[in-house]
């Protein structure tokens, strides 16, 4: 990399002959290495893996719960709290049952360093539509669901 911006300005020396522009494009290229450097060293946002999207299409609760947390926040209708990974894993294997999946659709995603949402509409047989909204963070270097909020819509 600095051996190309030496050679650019090896060019721009050669075809510029008036100095205040070879000092004001001196200044661009080093304020665009300087932005280059500080980007590709800065952490970049991870992505909610699509296997969790893929097992909501399919209302596969045990593909699902590998990317739980150890603990994790359900709200699915009207029952709310933190389970550990395997209760919650039931609960929503309970809700598929009762819920058989037709499809899941992805509305909407989001966030920040180390924190993504999603928001579906999960679609059932029966012609109910719930609404799913996800809470992902980054724990260990692996994206895992920390909330999951299943609403009538």
């Amino acid at each position: 990399m600095v051996w190309f911006l030496q050679a650019l300005l090896k060019i721009v020396n050669t075809k510029h002959k008036k100095l205040k522009e070879m000092k004001d494009f001196k200044v661009l290229l080093t304020v665009l290495f300087i932005g280059v450097a500080v980007l590709t060293n800065a952490s970049p946002i991870f992505d909610i893996p699509p296997k969790i999207f893929d097992a909501m299409k399919v209302g596969n609760a045990v593909e699902l719960s590998k990317h739980f947390n150890s603990s994790v926040e359900l709200v699915i209708l009207d029952k709310e709290d933190v389970y550990s990974k395997q209760q919650a894993e039931q609960i929503l294997k309970n809700f598929f049952d009762k819920n058989k999946t037709k499809n899941f659709s992805l509305l909407h995603q989001g966030g920040k360093e180390g924190a993504q949402y999603a928001i579906g509409n999960l679609e059932t047989v029966s012609g109910k539509t719930f609404r799913v909204y996800f809470l992902v963070k980054e724990s260990g270097g692996k994206p895992l669901i920390h909330q999951m909020r299943i609403e009538e819509e």
